[in-house]
């Protein structure tokens, strides 16, 4: 009767341990399309390669490279950057464009490759 009592508290311990783990996708706990707004600055930067890029633009990118640069580029692959016209090709060289130094550079994003 122990067992069984030993072996029900330890199942439950499980289950309450696996359902308050949060999955953590590539931008880690934050939801994607959070990250993909707090980098709303940034939307005239990607569609035009000779376009300005704002100081507070390029404030955001510097920031999410330096907490998850993987971030980054999940947010620029999204279907949520699809549909608001993103071009992953420009977007790509935004952190290039800021003159961030820490940038992923040379590493792939997708199909493109960080300059």
């Amino acid at each position: 009767m122990k067992c069984c009592m030993f072996v029900a508290v330890a199942l439950m311990s499980l289950l309450i341990t696996l359902a308050s783990i949060e999955a953590a996708g590539e931008c880690g706990r934050m939801p994607i399309n959070q990250a993909a707004a707090s980098l709303s600055p940034c939307l005239p930067a990607t569609k035009n390669q000779r376009g300005k890029v704002q100081p507070v633009c390029c404030a955001k990118v510097g920031a999410l490279i330096r907490t998850n640069p993987r971030c980054l580029c999940a947010v620029m692959l999204s279907p949520l950057a699809k549909k608001a016209g993103i071009n992953p090709g420009i977007a790509i060289g935004v952190p290039k464009r800021c003159n961030i130094r820490n940038r992923p550079a040379g590493k792939r994003c997708g199909r493109y490759i960080v300059p």
